[in-house]
């Protein structure tokens, strides 16, 4: 008869390890697909730019702002190199630095009203509007804002009082509680203490002193405070 054909035999072995083999390489192809997407998701994280939100972002430029403004100002300051006139000081003590030949009658008058019209000579200043004065006068005069102990220096080496258009020595107390004695001086030591801390009666007393006549303008020196 004809030739039969042959039937191939499949056992169940073999089924079992198609099967796994086919299981097998599904796992691993998800794996890779996980891989794949951790991989993306990484970067895609390394790539984020952090949002600031808008009030944040407004508050940095106020403040890079303000940042560059106060940069100019205080580089302005230091360009002008102006002295200046702190508030905390109450007392001045300003020194004539030259003549005042040809100068305006504002600052004629101001130098005058400051007793300064000697070169050299110096004076106590301590009434607001007196100090505001300096600006008008500025080029033709310097001073310092001193201590206790360099108004006592000041007026023990170089004080003199003014009575009746005569010069006497600041050692003389009678004289000095005759003149000054309404205003609580009767001593220098008193007068010392009136000037320094810039008591009630400061006009009264500092005009009862002469100018200081100074040998050289090193004896006030700008912008220090006990300037000795």
């Amino acid at each position: 008869g004809g030739k039969e054909k042959k039937k191939k035999i499949v056992t169940n072995s073999h089924l079992k390890k198609k099967k796994k083999k086919m299981f097998l390489k599904k796992i691993i192809i998800l794996r890779q697909k996980n891989l794949d997407a951790g991989k993306m998701a990484e970067q895609e994280e390394r790539q984020k730019i952090p949002l600031v939100p808008e009030n944040l972002l407004k508050k940095r430029k106020a403040y890079q702002a303000l940042k560059a403004t106060q940069g100019k100002q205080a580089l302005l300051a230091k360009k002008e190199q102006r002295k200046e006139l702190p508030a905390k000081h109450s007392l001045a003590f300003v020194v004539s630095l030259q003549r005042i030949d040809g100068v305006s009658l504002l600052v004629k008058k101001t130098i005058t009203r400051l007793h300064l019209k000697k070169i050299f000579s110096g004076v106590f200043v301590g009434h607001p509007l007196s100090l505001k004065m300096l600006r008008i006068v500025e080029p033709y005069v310097t001073w310092g804002f001193p201590n206790l102990k360099s108004v006592r220096e000041l007026i023990l080496k170089h004080g003199q009082a003014k009575v009746k258009n005569k010069t006497i020595p600041l050692t003389d107390n009678p004289v000095m509680e005759d003149h000054l004695g309404g205003f609580g001086v009767i001593c220098l030591e008193d007068l010392i203490h009136e000037i320094a801390f810039t008591g009630k009666y400061f006009q009264e007393i500092s005009r009862f002193l002469r100018p200081f006549q100074l040998s050289m303008a090193h004896h006030a020196t700008k912008n220090k405070v006990g300037f000795f």
